[in-house]
């Protein structure tokens, strides 16, 4: 039982936020502001997330890569889509 939960959340670290984006198709931020599949807190989540430093792509700080997204986007882009959320859910 250990050894599974251990793997789960080695799966769950490894993929990061991508792991509440299962079976949706994400390929930019204002995907996630998009995605009706999500609450508006989980939206937050996963862009604070994919604005934070650990998914900032080597020798190009300015740019993030979460995993199961097809590229690395723009950091203003992450900002924007984080804009736009307040704007739709009021925060």
């Amino acid at each position: 039982m250990h050894e599974m939960l251990q793997q789960a959340v080695s799966n769950a670290e490894a993929m990061g936020p991508a792991v509440l984006l299962q079976g949706m198709q994400i390929e930019r931020p204002i995907d996630v502001v998009k995605a009706t599949a999500l609450t508006a807190h989980d939206k937050r989540t996963i862009l604070a997330a994919w604005a934070s430093d650990f998914y900032a792509v080597d020798s190009k700080p300015l740019f993030r890569h979460i995993p199961g997204t097809p590229e690395s986007v723009s950091l203003d882009e992450v900002q924007a889509a984080l804009q736009e959320l307040d704007r739709r859910y009021g925060f």
